[in-house]
């Protein structure tokens, strides 16, 4: 049954932002009972994660990451030291009154010191040498994580209580050996006492449940929390607030003044950008919304009287487009030769063995008689593993990689007759060489695999042709 209520997600950068979020988000001039029937599930503040885990980006090491190279150094205490000062320098920068920082602070202490002293128990079995922690690394991994969105939950509550809102600290992250409950059973029962109506539940984006949050979604795990929220409260719209608009291409790349918000979308082009790696919302969490009929928006938080991009199930453009060009910087093409190959079952189970076995993400892969040739979203490193693991099977296959880049045109329907000869038109004219090409019969997107080198051409010459030289059309028809 579906509710009169939003669950909504905000993102690290847009949490660091909180004099905006406040303005445009939290408050956002309304009062008394418009300030209630909403749900915020919040990311820890922008960087937080990074110093708790390791940098997503540059690797850098974090607490955990310290922890398990350390073998009983201080790295990690470091590390800790570290994460403490910056979520205290976050509060004073954030709350007015000293009593507010007095027991944001408080609380940052009581769970640092308890995660440390758990962190200090495993090193001290770590260094009599005959316990082996290993299979504890995960759960510290766990506890870790859950700390971040722990203080910016506690502290996003405390401050809306400071402006007279009655706000509700939801805290998930409690990890129990003892309490090993899964995340639905969780969710149900932190909420069974909230009214809604009369309360503004501000929800820790972070789970401790038996499922393992980070071992089963890494990075994307507040928004899985998200959306079994949404899903188990039965909301009417799931919204997630981000730092952009959800754009028809990288307004860096292509220019501020010629990406144009999407507006309208479904979840058939949510699942394209989430299988290249873009942030519009994990796949699980979508899975899970579509399922139930629940409408996902994407908000800019620093544009408050935008409505954003409404993506639904049954959405499909009036006339077909072109939504978004995007795709990988840097990917690789395994290609896999055997002369034999043909009319003979088991390679391509074998090859995707191997890419499981290693972690490799597929983005899409292609075949002929004898070649078999995967996109992949990974590192040269695990392609020399992977290319390894299949020579020692297939010694007289030949097995080759190279670096490439993807890109892709979406939308919900693109089956505007002449686009791929336009698209081929607009790359040949920037001088793109198309490596290969994969145009799927439903319709929903073209890939373009070209040199690395060539991306941001590629992106530029496929947008200026096939959106900016067409006009926008933001309505829709409901799918068949």
């Amino acid at each position: 049954m579906t509710g009169t209520h939003s669950v909504e997600k905000i993102g690290g950068t847009s949490m660091a932002a909180t004099a905006t979020l406040f303005d445009n988000v939290l408050i956002a001039g309304r009062k008394g009972a418009d300030l209630y029937n909403r749900i915020f599930v919040v990311s820890a503040y922008a960087g937080m994660t990074d110093l708790l885990l390791e940098h997503k980006k540059s690797g850098v090491s974090g607490v955990y990451a310290r922890f398990v190279a350390d073998d009983g150094a201080d790295g990690w205490r470091l590390a800790m030291g570290d994460v403490r000062r910056a979520m205290q320098e976050r509060n004073a920068a954030i709350f007015v009154r000293p009593q507010s920082v007095q027991e944001a602070d408080a609380f940052v202490d009581r769970r640092i010191d308890a995660v440390a002293a758990c962190l200090e128990d495993l090193a001290r079995l770590r260094s009599h040498g005959r316990f082996c922690v290993k299979e504890q690394l995960m759960t510290v991994r766990e506890l870790l994580a859950g700390l971040g969105e722990a203080h910016s939950a506690h502290s996003t509550a405390l401050l809306l209580r400071d402006r007279g809102v009655n706000a509700r600290f939801v805290d998930l992250t409690l990890w129990d050996q003892q309490d090993m409950r899964g995340l639905d059973e969780r969710i149900e029962q932190a909420f069974a006492g909230v009214d809604l109506a009369t309360s503004l539940p501000i929800v820790t984006g972070y789970a401790g449940c038996s499922e393992g949050m980070v071992r089963r979604y890494a990075r994307g795990y507040s928004e899985m929390t998200f959306s079994r929220i949404a899903v188990l409260t039965g909301a009417r719209e799931a919204i997630i607030h981000k730092e952009f608009h959800l754009s028809s291409a990288d307004p860096k790349l292509v220019g501020t003044d010629k990406a144009r918000k999407i507006g309208r979308t479904n979840y058939d082009v949510a699942d394209q950008l989430a299988n290249l790696g873009m942030e519009a919302i994990h796949p699980g969490a979508g899975r899970g919304l579509r399922q139930t009929n629940i409408p996902l928006r994407v908000r800019n938080t620093f544009d408050r009287e935008d409505g954003g991009t409404l993506i639904c199930g049954d959405y499909v453009s009036e006339s077909p487009r072109v939504e978004i060009v995007t795709g990988i910087r840097h990917a690789q093409a395994l290609q896999f030769f055997e002369q034999d190959m043909v009319g003979v079952k088991g390679y391509d189970a074998a090859i995707l063995d191997a890419l499981a076995r290693h972690d490799a993400w597929i983005v899409s892969k292609s075949s002929n008689a004898n070649t078999i040739t995967h996109y992949l979203a990974t590192d040269p490193t695990t392609m020399k593993r992977v290319i390894a693991d299949l020579q020692a099977r297939y010694q007289d296959a030949a097995i080759s990689t190279q670096p490439v880049a993807i890109v892709s045109v979406i939308g919900s329907d693109i089956s505007r007759p002449g686009l791929v000869p336009d698209a081929l038109q607009a790359l040949a004219a920037a001088d793109v060489e198309v490596v290969a090409m994969q145009h799927q019969i439903r319709n929903v997107d073209v890939q373009f695999v070209v040199h690395a080198a060539q991306f941001d051409t590629a992106v530029q010459a496929l947008h200026r042709a096939l959106v900016e030289e067409g006009a926008p059309v933001l309505e829709g028809r409901r799918a068949a």
